[in-house]
Parts: C-alpha cells; structure tokens; sequence
C-alpha cells in the first residue's frame, strides 16, 4: 500500500533545545549548566529547558516552582523572542538554499520536501546532514533531522537522536520503523489517548496495526482512521511553504487569580489591544471571536461567538469578548485570560496547489 503513493524525500528539522541553547550560545556563563528559559515566580511557566536540566525532569510547560523542586541549581532566564526569531531567519535561510518547499511549525522546526532540489543532490540524507552542520558554523547551535517518505515519519525520526543526530528511514523500513515503535512516540497521541489505547491493549504500531478499522473508529472516533492510516504508513500530506494562518491570539497569566469581572474586564482590554495589533500587523481579519478562561484549578473553558462580518478593530474585538465574559457566571477565580481571532479572511485566499507524482525508483537515494 505504501508504493502506491507519491514517494517523497522529507526532512525534518528540528533545533535542540531552540531557546536554551540560544541563551547559552550569548551567554557562555550558561553554557553546560541546567538552565531555564521562563519565569521562576509562583507564576512562572518554562517555556524551554536546557538538555542539563532535562536530566533532572525539568521541561517546558511546567511551573517554575516545581522545575525549581526538581533541580534546586536550575538557573532561570527570560524569554527573548526577538532574538529567537531572528535566529529562526537566519535558520530559514539555510533551508532555502535547498529547496523553496519549506513549511515551518514553529520557530525552531520545519518541513523540506528535497525530493528535487537546488543542489541536484540525489540523497536526502546527506542533505540534511549538511544543513545541520552549516546551522553549526553559521548560527553556533545544533539542529536534528529526521528523513522519510512523509512528514509523519520524518517528525518521529527527527527525535530518534536527539540531540544532535539524525535518523533516516527509507521506503522500505518505514513499516518495520512504525510496527516497533511505542504508540506514545505516534505524533498526534498525546498522553490520554495512549492510556486509552493502553487500556484496549494497544502498546506498540504493531498492536495498533492488528485492530481494523472499525474497532479504532469505534473507540477513538473520526481520529480512528488517521492512526489507521498513519500505522501502515499512509500520509501524503505535502509540505506546504505558504502555510495559511487560521487564528491569531493573545493571552495573560495573572500575578494573583482574579474573582471580579470587573477587573477581568480591564485585563482584556489590553489583550484586545494586542489581538489587534497582531491582526493589523498581519494584515488580516476575522470573524470569530474566542474568549480563553484558564480558571485557579487549571480547568479550562472557552466561549465563542461568530459575527456576519470580518473585523480586525480593537473596540469591536474587546466589546464582543466582553459579551462572551459576562456569558454566564465564573465557576471558580480565573489565572488566565485569552482572546483569539479565527476563522480570517486569510482562509478564502489559500489556493490549491497541483500535486506532483514521483515515480518509485530503485535508485531513490535516501
């Protein structure tokens, strides 16, 4: 079934560590060190950990007082995303000196379809191996690569050898690679969907593999046949450079949790500000309004609301969020607010791009 897609070659990059290793390429001091990049406050979130302090359980997302309990030599730094997205430029870059079919994630990953690229270099492999080592001279931090048929495997095998590595697995590995793999390593099964699969006796790609159809639809619903799929290595999905921006936000974590809607309100409206800022700068425009409430117990509840019309004006923004506050009653004191703006203008102009056909060969170069 596999061969009867177009084959590919996709490589993706993935930066080790982005904004850690960013603060201890400037700073030397840092170098070696468990670091943290994110608030150390009883507030405080890390946004990224160095490999030093990934050794001791600290990771991105949890609070600052417990990375701190995890590892009490944990030195913390603020963010700094000017400097994270120059970087990432710089990075860019590089990619494009390869090929112009490049689709970035985030700051510090990306897809490359090198299936034709610029250097007539007929192994993606050794692409890859040179765009690492070219982010190694001329950015001063390390990147890992993962090289497949589809963006699906190439992503699992970029954290194969992490950090600083890279895994490649050709055409005809990629069942083997997936029959092996643990089902928490399957990108797009997050943590309760793994227990859930645990439960029904799913371990491993090959256990996933072995449940038809019906019975993963049955269990995991409309994601029931996208791990039908992804399991036998099924993914055509291309790398898209012009990725099409659904939704832009803005949100606050608070120093105290508020309980008056009054002071919530206030809160907002400098997240509407920034919504529209965002919005303007992007030049885009949107219909759907969505108010974030991240409560003290860490629940989280959203409400939305979808005007007849696209808006990007902050007044129209903060008076329909206030709208979708006062909604009904706060179940609880609230540590964050968010507004995001969806379903934009943006989304009428994506135009389809024409698939291309690449003939299976024996000499395919990976």
């Amino acid at each position: 079934m596999l061969n009867d897609l177009p084959i590919r070659k996709i490589i993706h990059v993935d930066m080790d560590a982005f904004y850690a290793s960013v603060e201890q390429m400037d700073n030397p001091e840092l170098r070696g060190k468990p670091l943290a990049v994110g608030g150390s406050g009883t507030r405080g979130v890390v946004s990224a950990a160095s490999y030093e302090a990934r050794k001791y359980g600290v990771r991105s997302a949890i609070s600052g007082v417990k990375a701190r309990r995890l590892c009490p030599e944990l030195l913390f730094v603020p963010p700094r995303f000017d400097r994270y997205k120059d970087i990432s430029k710089k990075i860019r870059s590089i990619f494009l000196d390869y090929t112009d079919l490049v689709e970035p994630l985030s700051l510090d990953e990306a897809y490359l379809d090198v299936t034709e690229n610029k250097k007539g270099n007929p192994s993606a492999s050794l692409i890859a191996e040179e765009i690492r080592t070219r982010i190694f001279n001329e950015v001063g931090i390390t990147a890992s690569a993962g090289i497949s048929v589809n963006k699906f495997v190439a992503k699992i095998a970029s954290d194969y050898n992490k950090p600083n590595g890279q895994k490649t697995v050709n055409p005809e590995e990629v069942l083997e690679f997936l029959e092996q793999l643990d089902i928490r390593k399957f990108h797009g099964i997050g943590k309760v969907t793994a227990e859930k699969m645990y439960q029904k006796g799913v371990f491993t790609g090959l256990d996933l593999k072995s449940k038809p159809l019906e019975f993963l639809e049955k269990y995991f619903g409309k994601s029931g046949k996208y791990y039908y799929y992804i399991v036998r290595g099924l993914n055509n999905s291309e790398v898209k450079p012009n990725r099409i921006r659904k939704s832009l936000a803005a949100e606050r974590t608070f120093s105290k949790n508020l309980s008056s809607e009054i002071f919530m309100f206030e809160k907002l409206k400098h997240i509407a500000e920034e919504v529209s800022k965002r919005s303007n700068k992007s030049n885009v425009a949107g219909k759907t309004i969505t108010l974030k409430i991240k409560y003290s117990d860490f629940t989280l509840q959203t409400r939305s609301k979808t005007l007849p019309y696209f808006i990007s004006d902050k007044d129209i923004i903060l008076e329909t969020a206030k709208d979708l506050l006062y909604q009904e009653k706060m179940n609880n004191s609230v540590r964050l607010l968010g507004i995001s703006l969806s379903n934009l203008n943006t989304e009428k102009k994506a135009k389809k791009v024409e698939k291309k056909t690449v003939c299976v060969q024996l000499k395919f170069g990976f």
